[in-house]
């Protein structure tokens, strides 16, 4: 771990600037709104070790997939977030002398990202090789108000000299991503204009011609006092514009540069459209003025931190680390646009293509129904059902006559995955879509969804379930071969307990909802049966399968086996192993970590925790003291999950080191992997350890469940919840538990067992209770 940050409760703060972690920390202060994202790269030069990253959000390219050897059914590619136009650079010159950090003498060096109002500022003294000093101060952010605007105040101040500043603002769309398969740039430029006033830069991409437009205009100030540049030069160069100019420095004088920036896309405009969309923008962000701008900043975030803060008491750490997760998940996604979806990296950097995995299904989803309008969460599950067709596609290209297999990985719902391993066999991705359903109708009791768009996704994933399984007549029993569980650490088994399970209850939930339907909306039923063509025989197969599945278990131990052969491994706990074989995934060779006992990620307890309901605690007491200690959580989705029913368990020690390692993931680079960018889609999943495990939030007969206790490293925590249209806050103390309805809309709820219905305005008050054990 480097733990080079500063703990504050409230921002990301790096005291002193060292190149090794130059590009941890670009990830971890990066910034966004939904709609754009930008790494925190350096203004001005710097040619060091950095990773770029400029990121519109739905832009995307199908990088030629490279693989050794190709099979049949993989994809032609794989989507990429594109490394957009670089709006940010300001190229600084003292008497023609470049300031470039990886050359200069950097003293004073202090890096902020300001959570509370979403604006990242830097400030250094910068010692150049003829001995001239600079101080630097800059502060920028993307706007959650404007989405489409950037802003930066940018200010040097000569320490020991007088002579000239040069200032270059400049817009690069000649950049490329780290990441691509042949080192191949992306981009070709559309048109470009260099002036005074306002600069514009158009390029598009080589395929799926999308069209992005950036502007920018600026102004200078010298000692608060508004300059006119001199010299001024209009650059224009391939995929690049830029505006030149000097300014007079001397010493103790600061001179500002305030850079606007409009970035626009063919997603939202026509073609023809997008250089007027980008000047109205930036003319109106201008006359705002940066004060104003980040003022509407500061605003529009305490809003948001109204609906989704987390308060911890008594660790500071702790406390950072969860504002950091909600922070970055407010960023990352809005809502606002059913097109989107989130990727792994959100913002933050270009691992895993920026894509859709089911992390959004299985570990974003409850973050946004408890903390935002339920239209955000029906946004994220109507994503996938406009891709439902491409999901058929996908299963026909497998071989499948019927059915629905949604993608691993995605932008438009076709696979765009190419390990075969998980393309073709970590099928359990169908589950997740399904169980995100269940989750969103039981949470908000939004039953017209399922008439209007769940049922058909749940039919078209059960038919693929019942064509994946096979009925075996010795064992009377159905069973699924070749498979790759949520632990990816292992490939191509047979019966993988959690898979056949989630396929199991897939089929039991959808049969549920055409009996609900049938009975409640008879005219929308016969419409879907209709339109399905959904035989009564298919239907009979699916309870079939869901009465005779197979699950591999132990009956000695007393847990479900995480597939067939499980036992046969060499069990070993990760205590018992030396240190410095881990992490597995970059010490050893994947022959050896297919053949050992380790898992990389909640599997079985996945299950255990998607489907709590229907398992006593013995059960999932067993089964976590099974698995837990074979399990490394190389896998940024692993200690969520553990922390959570450690927490139901009454480990309380276990669960809040699971919730550290997860809270802190990034900001501590536990994985050694940050560099890469952050893991937002597990962020969520630290929201979860909060709110669901050390809260103990569970809905059940539609009614809204805690069971919460505090740490004995916390002195007490809050949180907020929307809960079917009203917002309640949720205080956990020692010895008293106290919800409060901040809304006028009545609501149930039950406190360790005690039912209470909150009306408006009004607040329950209860005792305080340790978690079972």
């Amino acid at each position: 771990m480097k733990q080079y940050l500063k703990v504050d409760e409230w921002s990301i703060i790096e005291e002193e600037f060292n190149p090794l972690n130059h590009e941890i920390s670009e990830s971890v202060f990066s910034i966004g709104n939904g709609y754009m994202g930008q790494r925190a790269n350096f203004e001005e030069a710097y040619s060091g070790a950095t990773l770029q990253g400029s990121y519109m959000a739905g832009v995307y390219y199908p990088d030629k997939t490279r693989v050794g050897w190709w099979k049949n059914g993989y994809p032609e590619y794989f989507a990429k977030v594109l490394n957009s136009t670089n709006w940010i650079g300001i190229s600084v010159e003292i008497d023609g002398e470049p300031l470039d950090l990886a050359t200069a003498a950097v003293k004073e060096f202090r890096r902020e990202l300001n959570m509370k109002e979403d604006y990242l500022s830097r400030s250094f003294t910068a010692e150049l090789a003829s001995g001239k000093q600079v101080r630097v101060e800059a502060v920028r952010f993307v706007s959650i108000a404007r989405r489409e605007i950037g802003a930066i105040r940018y200010s040097v101040t000569p320490v020991n000299f007088t002579g000239t500043l040069t200032l270059t603002p400049y817009l690069d769309g000649d950049i490329k991503n780290k990441d691509s398969n042949y080192d191949e740039k992306f981009w070709l430029e559309v048109d470009k204009t260099a002036a005074a006033d306002i600069s514009f830069l158009t390029v598009k991409t080589k395929k799926l011609d999308f069209h992005v437009t950036s502007a920018m205009s600026y102004d200078v100030y010298v000692d608060g006092q508004k300059a006119v540049p001199e010299n001024l030069q209009l650059i224009e160069k391939e995929k690049y514009v830029a505006n030149a100019f000097c300014v007079p420095a001397e010493t103790g004088k600061t001179v500002t540069l305030t850079k606007y920036a409009a970035n626009v896309t063919s997603r939202d405009y026509g073609l023809g459209q997008l250089a007027d969309a980008a000047a109205e923008a930036l003319k109106a962000a201008r006359e705002a003025g940066f004060a104003a701008l980040l003022q509407e900043q500061a605003e529009a975030w305490a809003v948001k931190w109204k609906e989704s803060d987390i308060v911890i008491e008594g660790d500071p750490a702790a406390q950072q680390a969860i504002r950091f997760n909600i922070f970055q998940m407010n960023q990352t996604y809005t809502g606002e646009d059913d097109r989107l979806n989130i990727g792994p990296k959100g913002f933050t950097g270009e691992k895993y293509g920026g894509s859709t995995y089911w992390d959004t299904e299985a570990y974003c989803l409850p973050f946004y129904l408890s903390t935002a309008d339920s239209s955000i969460a029906r946004n994220l599950l109507i994503y996938r059902y406009k891709h439902l067709d491409k999901a058929k596609e996908n299963a026909a290209k497998l071989g499948f006559s019927k059915g629905a297999l949604y993608p691993m990985v995605t932008m438009n719902g076709e696979e765009c995955h190419n390990e075969w391993e998980i393309t073709f066999e970590e099928l359990h991705r169908n589950g997740a879509i399904a169980y995100a359903i269940y989750n969103y109708v039981n949470y908000t009791g939004d039953q017209d969804y399922l008439a209007q768009y769940g049922l058909e996704v749940l039919a078209e994933i059960s038919r693929f379930w019942e064509e994946r399984v096979h009925y075996v007549a010795a064992k009377d029993k159905y069973v699924m071969l070749g498979v790759t569980g949520p632990n990816e650490y292992e490939n191509n088994v047979n019966n993988n307990w959690y898979t056949n399970r989630i396929a199991a209850w897939t089929m039991e939930y959808t049969l549920e909802v055409l009996d609900d339907l049938k009975s409640g909306n008879p005219s929308r039923y016969a419409e879907l049966v209709d339109k399905l063509e959904l035989a009564s025989e298919e239907t009979a197969k699916w309870a079939d399968i869901v009465a005779k599945m197979y699950y591999p278990v132990d009956e000695e131990r007393g847990v479900f086996l995480q597939q067939d052969g499980y036992l046969d491994k060499e069990l070993i706990p990760v205590k018992e192993l030396d240190p410095r074989h881990l992490p597995l995934n970059q010490k050893w060779s994947w022959d050896r970590i297919l053949r050992s006992c380790y898992i990389k990620q909640a599997d079985v307890l996945q299950g255990l925790f998607f489907l709590g309901d229907r398992y006593d605690l013995d059960t999932k007491k067993r089964n976590f003291d099974f698995y837990e200690p074979l399990t490394v959580h190389e896998s940024s989705l692993s200690p969520c999950v553990h922390s959570i029913l450690a927490c139901e368990l009454g480990y309380q020690e276990k669960a809040y080191e699971m919730y550290l390692r997860t809270s802190r993931l990034d900001l501590d680079n536990y994985n050694n992997d940050t560099e890469d960018g952050c893991h937002i889609t597990s962020m969520a999943g630290t929201w979860m350890s909060v709110v669901y495990g050390f809260g103990g939030l569970r809905v059940r007969d539609g009614a809204l469940e805690l069971n919460p206790f505090v740490p004995a490293q916390w002195t007490t925590f809050s949180f907020k919840v929307m809960f079917r249209g009203a917002r309640l806050k949720v205080t956990v103390q020692d010895k008293e538990i106290k919800v409060v309805n901040e809304t006028e809309t009545p609501v149930k709820v039950r406190i360790h067992g005690q039912e209470m219905n909150l009306d408006g305005s009004a607040q329950a008050l209860a005792p305080s209770g340790a978690a079972q054990g």
